[in-house]
């Protein structure tokens, strides 16, 4: 997916800027800044020569502005995306997980424990009736027989794992496209 400068927003008066809504909180980030950050998350190796001249900035006040937004905590991180298949990590399973008990505690517990599973990708604290949806790569369903065996079983105050394979990837963003004022598919 490439994400160009243009934004579908209205057209700023010179030097406003684009109210943001992040929760409970307002926050003012210009189009040249949203700009950077739709680039950034298309190319985050991008030169600042390469980002300036997609954002019409010079190098140096692109620099600057992108400094200010690693700063200001936008920009969190930068990463890599790898192509898992190159590893073998060909199936995707998404795990439910009920506890016997929603107690402090037994939260606690089990956020502890299944930070030190590796196959484990990504965890979430859930409402409704599981408590923690994981994100598992494994190889093949032999593969994640073991994982559920030596990782997933072992968690504590499990009362429940349901298990459900993905067929095949249909959208995989790191950024939904309405944070850059993008409303098409």
């Amino acid at each position: 997916m490439q994400i160009s400068a243009s934004f579908g927003l209205p057209a700023p008066v010179s030097g406003a800027q684009t109210p943001f809504h992040a929760g409970n909180e307002t926050l003012a980030l210009d189009r040249k800044d949203l700009a950077i950050l739709a680039e950034l998350t298309t190319n985050a190796r991008a030169s600042h020569t390469e980002l300036a001249n997609k954002v019409g900035l010079s190098s140096t006040a692109l620099a600057r502005r992108q400094k200010t937004l690693e700063d200001d905590g936008y920009i969190q991180a930068y990463q890599a995306a790898l192509d898992l298949a190159q590893f073998g990590l060909t199936t995707t399973v998404l795990v439910r997980i009920a506890l016997e008990s929603q107690s402090d505690e037994a939260l606690k517990a089990f956020e502890a424990e299944v930070v030190k599973c590796p196959s484990v990708v990504r965890c979430f604290l859930m409402s409704g009736t599981d408590d923690y949806i994981l994100i598992v790569l494994a190889r093949d369903i032999q593969d994640f027989e073991r994982i559920h065996r030596t990782e997933l079983s072992r968690l504590p105050r499990v009362a429940r794992v349901q298990s459900s394979f993905a067929l095949r990837e249909v959208v995989n963003r790191a950024v939904p496209t309405v944070v850059f004022g993008e409303t098409k598919r």
